[in-house]
């Protein structure tokens, strides 16, 4: 009952940490609004040019931010769970780079006004999801180490398209294609289907927390307890891609969200995940709310990649994990 109530509370925290950061993303930029000014414009009560600001621009990118952070974060969670390694990020298994590659093909070619950036985007991720799937899959099944490594082979190969169609892009495109492989919600468009999307995977993926947390644990244990490992370590895995691929489309590639947030949210409340990717997409989309909200202002009227400030954060918050839990590499928390 204590540990029920505790993770009640850091969930209510959580709560209130995502509507801090969208008030303050609603609040700074370019044009400075007070927090009761703010607030007017949202409700349609306020001047001509404030609701204009956060109406039409501020809060659609605001709720982007969280539903992409929020899908990053517990995609991070579920393949932590399928490899049962912490140091699995939603980019390791190659879809944020099948991504990239469908994205800037489009961009190289001049075909945004057509099929869009972000319909390419899905397509590649989506493209080397199967890609994965299919060859860590072989004669006899596949196992964690095979996904992984596969992962990393196809993200390597589409690390090298990239490489290539960055080399031969004209300096009048190379500026966009590299803002998008580092990350720009200025483009992120409806935010909808991110929140759907969001909404939709955490509701899926509840009914099954019991038989993740069993899969977190031991996966021999799991069988014996009658849970179908290959079944949901499939639906694990396309929830988690689909999670990724719907993110990245949106928002570009963003870096260590799903990497640091199930790491700190794991620390907080445990490993029970009918906790854990709740609690995880609240923090996810509150860190990439705030770290847009520091790229749109530190230099403002220049706008920062918001994935330069994600690695900016994410990495001494990793660094310190590392030092704090030394063994946090070879053994699940």
């Amino acid at each position: 009952m204590q540990t029920r109530r505790r993770a009640l509370l850091i969930l209510a925290a959580l709560s209130l940490l995502t509507l801090i950061s969208l008030l303050l993303a609603l609040s700074l930029g370019n044009v400075p609004l007070g927090l009761r000014e703010a607030l007017a414009a949202l409700f349609g009560r306020g001047e001509g040019m404030a609701v204009e600001v956060v109406r039409s621009l501020r809060l659609p990118r605001a709720l982007a931010g969280l539903a992409c952070g929020g899908l990053l974060a517990v995609s991070g969670a579920l393949l932590q769970v399928l490899l049962r390694n912490p140091l699995a990020d939603p980019y390791v298994l190659g879809i944020s780079g099948g991504a990239s590659v469908g994205a800037l093909l489009v961009m190289l070619l001049g075909l945004t006004g057509g099929i869009g950036v972000g319909a390419a985007a899905f397509c590649g991720a989506l493209a080397a999801m199967f890609m994965v799937f299919g060859l860590a899959h072989g004669n006899g099944g596949w196992t964690q180490t095979r996904l992984l490594l596969t992962g990393v082979i196809v993200a390597s190969g589409c690390g090298a398209a990239v490489a290539l169609m960055l080399s031969i892009a004209p300096d009048y495109k190379l500026h966009g294609m590299l803002f998008w492989l580092m990350g720009d919600l200025s483009q992120a468009g409806n935010p909808a289907p991110g929140l759907g999307a969001l909404a939709l995977i955490v509701l899926a993926t509840l009914p099954f927390a019991r038989e993740l947390n069993l899969l977190a644990r031991n996966a021999d244990l799991a069988q014996t307890l009658g849970v179908e490992i290959g079944r949901l370590r499939l639906a694990v895995y396309v929830i988690a891609s689909l999670a990724t691929a719907t993110a990245v489309t949106q928002v570009g590639s963003v870096g260590f969200i799903g990497l640091i947030v199930p790491h700190l949210t794991r620390l907080a409340v445990g490993n029970d995940q009918r906790i854990l990717l709740p609690a995880s997409a609240l923090a996810g989309g509150s860190l990439l709310v705030v770290a847009d909200t520091l790229a749109r202002t530190l230099i403002a009227p220049q706008q920062l990649p918001v994935g330069v400030l994600t690695a900016l954060i994410g990495v001494p918050v990793f660094l310190f994990l590392l030092s704090r839990d030394p063994h946090a590499s070879s053994a699940h928390s």
